[in-house]
């Protein structure tokens, strides 16, 4: 039989098999399971499914809200209606022990809120990580009054102005379509040119995930490959860049001419934007550039990182007040306000009376003139009377920020029992402290429940119930020996987190009895009671704030911890106790 009649006699069997492989795929494709992490599309699940297939999404962790089932049956109903919506961000939920529903039934106006006041504190390194970690981590967003749009330009808002460059690179590979990515990705390279640190900006442009299309970090991937000599390869991106009409004039006037393309390129000067006036820097001979109050501080930064300021041919009084609100501002170098400042020339006479003389000079003047006879001192007190007189001089042109960190730079090198009496509260005011980076060993005391070794369980990794059970049924009899022994809200802490963890307590220790006097706030409490983690999180970051977690008071430690205990937030409560309950050498 030929090969076509065979076909022809099996049509019907054929058609069955394709049918029936068609229907399989199909089946194969709804049961598959979905990873989130993967950064594809997601669908917000249902609250039943979660319940009846929690091998789905083993990531999931959703168990952390005190919430009934109807409650999240209506947030589920409602959240699925928008089948669009991907999440983003970097952490894992169960990572930080929080929730992919945390901000869902919080009124976005309390976040805004909250994040506004955050804005205004110099956060410690631990509320930074707290903050981190909560604004972060995968989520749904609010229900009302805040956008997965505006949620996520408040946290790409707050990483660009706090410059959290590492951050920001592994934002941009896990996460390849987000509305401000382009935003991102500027602000990334425009730090690395303005750093005039090119080659370290290409291998991070490099490193940025291939998929991320965006023009600006397209373009300035072409001027790598010319950098690092790669001329066939940078001619092939360029050459697509043009077909796709994602590049302009200028860009190809420039990269022609890297590329030996043309002879000659245009004089003209582009500050559009940084990648634009570094070209423009790199092809002019003779560049020069005047910046003024409306420049770009990247610009600003560049020009000062790449030399192309030279304060000693400083003359104008315009410019040079023009460079100190820049400094201010955080545009130009501080430090090269100060070497403005030595540039000036004055007479004898001038630095003998400068605290007199200064008042009659120009602002700019005037605080050089006291700065120069400041460091001619050799009297301590009258070096101090001079360099507060200087603070004050910035203080009243609201130029601050240029002298707070060089004014305790000089204090800090002054031995304090050389600063006279009357200074000392104010030279102690105006220092600023550097916060503790290592944590020194900790030294146990059985005699004090707090500082036992029954702590090792929140100090060490590892240690086992067993262990703990027994050290504190140990420490126990040696602190019951003594009838003068008093529990401290430490104590109350450490024994309540036991309890939470399932360690066994004696039974003759009656906790209850020893917190009853310790109080909660009810607005914090009913923020875990409803399942709002994000927004109690943030009050947390609020609550600490600047300060050093050993150096809260022991009633709000205590009520951190009780809440964290209650809402099952277990790594940054044990992160806690690490830090504020051992004693420390």
């Amino acid at each position: 039989m030929s090969l076509i009649k065979l076909l022809n006699s099996n049509k019907n069997f054929f058609k069955f098999v394709f049918i029936g492989l068609f229907f399989f795929q199909n089946i194969v494709a709804e049961e598959k399971s979905v990873d989130i992490w993967n950064n594809k599309n997601q669908t917000k699940p249902e609250k039943n499914n979660i319940q009846q297939e929690p091998k789905q999404e083993p990531k999931i962790d959703i168990s952390k809200l005190n919430q009934n089932q109807n409650e999240l049956i209506t947030i589920s109903q409602s959240q699925s209606e928008n089948s669009d919506e991907k999440l983003i961000g970097l952490y894992d939920p169960g990572q930080n022990d929080l929730s992919l529903e945390m901000w869902m039934r919080t009124n976005g106006e309390l976040i805004k809120q909250s994040l506004k006041r955050i804005e205004k504190i110099k956060l410690s390194k631990f509320s930074e990580e707290i903050f981190l970690n909560t604004i972060l981590t995968y989520s749904y967003s609010p229900q009302k009054n805040l956008t997965d749009k505006e949620f996520l330009k408040l946290k790409i808002d707050w990483l660009i102005k706090n410059n959290k460059i590492e951050i920001i690179e592994n934002f941009l590979n896990k996460n390849l379509e987000f509305d401000g990515k382009s935003k991102l990705i500027k602000y990334l390279v425009d730090h690395y040119i303005s750093s005039a640190n090119i080659s370290e900006g290409c291998k991070k442009a490099d490193f940025i995930n291939k998929e991320i299309k965006d023009k600006y970090l397209e373009k300035f991937r072409i001027y790598c490959l010319v950098l690092n000599k790669k001329q066939e390869e940078a001619i092939l991106n360029f050459d697509l860049l043009r077909e796709e009409g994602r590049s302009d004039k200028f860009f190809n006037d420039k990269i022609s001419f890297l590329l030996g393309l043309k002879e000659k390129t245009s004089d003209k000067i582009s500050d559009k934007n940084l990648l634009n006036f570094y070209l423009s820097s790199i092809t002019i001979d003779g560049f020069k550039y005047e910046p003024n109050n409306k420049t770009d501080k990247n610009i600003w930064k560049f020009l000062v990182a790449s030399n192309l300021i030279i304060i000693d041919e400083l003359e104008d009084p315009e410019t040079i007040k023009k460079y100190e609100v820049a400094a201010h501002d955080g545009s130009f170098d501080k430090d090269k306000i100060f070497e403005i400042y030595m540039s000036i020339p004055f007479s004898i006479n001038q630095l003998l009376n400068a605290s007199t003389i200064y008042q009659g000079l120009e602002g700019y003047e005037g605080r050089a003139l006291i700065y120069q006879r400041a460091l001619l001192s050799d009297n301590i007190e009258n070096k101090l009377k001079l360099f507060f007189l200087l603070k004050d001089s910035f203080d009243k042109e609201k130029l601050n920020n240029i002298f707070k960190d060089k004014l305790s730079e000089i204090l800090t090198e002054i031995d304090a029992s050389d600063v006279p009496e009357d200074f000392k509260k104010i030279v102690e005011k105006n220092i600023i402290i550097e916060e503790k980076v290592e944590l020194g060993k900790i030294k146990f005391d059985d005699k004090i429940l707090h500082r036992s070794k029954v702590i090792k369980i929140f100090t060490e990794d590892d240690t086992k119930k067993d262990k703990v059970n027994k050290d504190l049924a140990s420490v126990y009899k040696k602190i019951k020996r003594n009838k003068k022994y008093f529990y401290s809200i430490k104590d109350i802490m450490l024994l309540e987190t036991l309890i939470t963890d399932g360690i066994s307590i004696p039974s003759d220790l009656d906790v209850k009895s020893l917190s009853k006097d310790l109080t909660v706030p009810n607005t914090m409490a009913s923020l875990i009671e409803e399942g709002q983690i994000g927004l109690f999180m943030l009050k947390l970051v609020e609550i600490i704030g600047s300060d050093d977690i050993e150096n809260l008071d022991p009633e709000t430690l205590y009520f951190i911890n009780n809440l964290l205990n209650k809402g099952k937030i277990k790594k940054v409560r044990n992160q806690i106790l690490n830090l504020a309950l051992p004693l420390r050498v």
